[in-house]
């Protein structure tokens, strides 16, 4: 009988150990671990490990444009030059580095917002369009509009000729686009302030 008490105290005795050491490693909780936080860490220790993905056969990837990416640029620039030739711009404007300098581009006859985008106004001219600031004899600056270049009526143009026009506007404005960013960052270098107060 003796040896069943003793058993049965050893067996309370290291029931005790384990109940003392779980309370120990449940004090050394810091305070600040919240109720919440223990059962999100008990969670994410007992989830399954992810298993590995496979690749989808066949698949495609995705080619991402970055526009900070200087080559987006130079290609855009690139492929402006080569409108700007197919268009015959140069009739009108001869010296391409100087293309940017118009503080706007439009077009006549064809829209380009996103509710008419692409779409040509019937009995109208199309007509690529810049826009420069002149002053008049007072000295205030006034919107000066020059042709580029004259496409003829609306209804007898070439979709792939239109289809160049409006690239070309388009174009020309995403490096306009360009430009001012950097102007903009040019300014913001000049700013004498910690660079962590400016954003």
């Amino acid at each position: 009988m003796s040896s069943s008490l003793d058993k049965l105290k050893a067996l309370t005795s290291k029931l005790e150990e384990k109940l003392e050491q779980k309370k120990k490693i449940e004090t050394d909780v810091p305070p600040a671990v919240e109720k919440e936080e223990v059962k999100v860490a008990k969670s994410v220790v007992e989830t399954k490990p992810v298993t590995e993905l496979k690749p989808v056969q066949n698949a495609t990837p995705k080619v991402v444009n970055d526009v900070s990416s200087p080559n987006v640029r130079q290609s855009n620039i690139d492929r402006v030059k080569m409108l700007y030739d197919k268009l015959k711009i140069f009739e009108k404007s001869p010296d391409f580095d100087t293309i940017f300098m118009y503080k706007a581009m439009n077009l006549s006859g064809i829209g380009l917002k996103e509710e008419d985008f692409g779409e040509v106004r019937e009995g109208k001219y199309i007509q690529v369009i810049a826009i420069t600031y002149e002053p008049d004899k007072n000295g205030k600056k006034k919107a000066k509009n020059i042709s580029l270049g004259y496409f003829g009526k609306a209804e007898t143009l070439d979709p792939k000729l239109k289809n160049d026009i409006i690239e070309f506007v388009l174009r020309w404005r995403y490096e306009k686009a360009f430009q001012n960013v950097e102007h903009y960052k040019e300014l913001i270098e000049k700013i004498d302030t910690p660079a962590d107060t400016l954003f």
